[in-house]
């Protein structure tokens, strides 16, 4: 009797996991493909907003990034909650991008001159984006009518980049690959180097670093300047790296001497 039941008892049970197998895929389905959509989204808005912030400055409004992002104003409202927090989005993705190296521990004194020279070829090739420099423009003209987004776009700007440069500066202080100082103002400075005059030379239309190569041989050149300005203790960054990398530590002093 036992036997003659097993057959159809699994299948029944096979049957039956094939089904909850189902279920479960379509219920991945669902949550990863509205995520997709919404990434989409999220890019065609953000898209929208550079492009009209360079158009329209402060002045920019929930309908036209709608119209322009081919979305309803309800969407833009679901997803973002405000306009000041539609432009913390962008950004955030900015800032992101142009930090990702300091997300990384500051490791040797190679590691760190490399990890700099990398988030200044991102700050850089953002600075260099002639989007960006017809937006600093137009709202710079327009900062007085506006002042608190103004203030709002500064704060959520420049003071968290310079808080991310700062909080990546203090750490390769306390490993003794950088002498140790104020962080706060060592990043305004860095980020000061690194901007130098073309910025300016772009908003008044005369000839900058627009190659690669270019930017690369600035951003080496200041880095390197900075690293000359803080060089580390040598009896600190010996013991932070002890025997074993000896010959790292004096090829280190020896190129911020």
């Amino acid at each position: 009797m036992n036997g003659s039941h097993g057959a159809p008892a699994g299948r029944d049970v096979l049957a039956c996991s094939n089904s909850e197998l189902d279920g479960i895929v379509q219920r991945l389905m669902s949550s990863v493909l509205p995520s997709f959509a919404a990434i989409q989204r999220r890019q065609r808005v953000h898209a929208a907003v550079r492009e009209l912030l360079a158009e329209q400055g402060f002045r920019i409004s929930m309908d036209a990034v709608a119209a322009r992002a081919g979305c309803s104003k309800q969407t833009l409202y679901a997803q973002f909650g405000s306009k000041q927090a539609l432009l913390r989005s962008l950004i955030d993705e900015h800032l992101d991008l142009t930090t990702a190296r300091l997300e990384n521990d500051p490791g040797t004194g190679a590691d760190a001159r490399a990890t700099l020279i990398g988030f200044a070829m991102e700050h850089l090739a953002h600075l260099c984006d002639p989007s960006v420099v017809a937006t600093s423009q137009l709202l710079t003209a327009e900062a007085h009518q506006f002042p608190e987004e103004a203030k709002a776009l500064y704060r959520d700007g420049c003071e968290r980049l310079t808080e991310r440069l700062a909080r990546w500066l203090a750490s390769a202080m306390e490993r003794g690959l950088l002498r140790q100082d104020d962080p706060k103002l060592a990043a305004e400075l860095l980020l000061s180097m690194l901007t130098g005059l073309d910025f300016e030379r772009q908003r008044f239309a005369v000839p900058h670093r627009r190659s690669v190569a270019a930017r690369r041989r600035w951003a080496e050149f200041a880095v390197d300047a900075f690293l000359r300005a803080f060089p580390p203790h040598v009896d600190a960054f010996t013991a932070s790296h002890g025997r074993n990398h000896s010959k790292t530590s004096k090829s280190d002093t020896e190129l911020h001497r």
